[in-house]
């Protein structure tokens, strides 16, 4: 079954250093979106942009080969990765021989695309010929509100409020205090959201309470992005609204999901603690 409890997280694991493909665990995300109340078609667009920091494999000469990739997921796919899976079966290639890059990347391509039951965009490049660029999600940070919160948990959509007597504005407001839980482990996720929109006025302090009031709950990365997208839309109708969240890294993967009624993809760029 393709549920988070049959996932490999939170289980004793046998780290394979050979090509395995079926390590890979996808789990459908529709049970989770019909929670939220999203069905086809759906009211956003998006990716779930994963970066790894820790890929090797093997030349055909037997020397190690180091490298970093990027993974575009789409939204409209029918399955996330699972995480740990996705981290087994990288880590699987570290003894495997392979003629290049190239022939990495297309099976990467081809057993990604498979378990999302979506293409999957793949780039490999070499550490130092990467190009990191460095920028936190751009927004008026709104963590500096002199707020006193003791609510940290199941997320309340009705925190979200706007000020229907202003005008209508286009900005992104930015947090770096979303926190929420892995689902089958309990173990904590972090992340920075940017939330941005054309429309009347968010209140901000009812937004930082709602992102904080996911402090103790459990759901992937990915579902965390869609009930925001889902609430922000239903409690305060913008005109346009996109929620990217880029979380820090576990077992050398981040997973920096995107989700907008239309605007361009964003640019995968690390913050601060990624």
């Amino acid at each position: 079954m393709s549920t988070p409890e049959h996932s490999p997280l939170g289980k004793h694991t046998v780290y394979a250093d050979r090509y395995d493909p079926s390590l890979l665990f996808p789990i459908p995300r529709q049970a989770k979106r019909d929670d939220i109340g999203v069905s086809e078609p759906l009211p956003f667009h998006g990716v779930d942009i994963w970066n790894a920091y820790e890929l090797s494999w093997l030349d055909m000469r037997g020397k190690p080969v180091a490298a970093v990739a990027q993974f575009q997921v789409p939204a409209h796919s029918p399955n996330i990765i699972e995480s740990k899976s996705f981290k087994l079966y990288l880590n699987g290639f570290a003894q495997e021989p392979l003629a290049s890059a190239a022939a990495l990347s297309a099976l990467l391509q081809q057993d990604l695309s498979r378990a999302a039951g979506a293409p999957v965009m793949v780039h490999i490049q070499a550490p130092r010929a990467a190009q990191h660029v460095f920028a936190d999600l751009d927004g008026q940070l709104i963590d500096g509100l002199p707020l006193a919160i003791d609510d940290y948990g199941p997320p309340k959509a009705h925190y979200l409020r706007t000020d229907a007597q202003a005008g209508v504005v286009e900005e992104s407001l930015v947090s770096d205090l979303l926190r929420s839980n892995c689902p089958v482990t309990g173990q904590p996720d972090w992340g920075s959201v940017q939330i941005a929109y054309r429309g009347t006025p968010i209140d901000r302090e009812g937004l930082l309470r709602y992102l904080v009031s996911f402090r103790t709950h459990n759901e992937f990365h990915e579902q965390c992005v869609e009930r925001i997208f889902v609430d922000v839309m239903a409690r305060c109708a913008p005109q346009q609204l996109s929620v990217y969240a880029r979380y820090t890294r576990r077992g050398g993967l981040d997973i920096n999901p995107f989700r907008s009624t239309g605007q361009a993809l964003p640019a995968n760029t690390r913050g601060a603690r990624q």
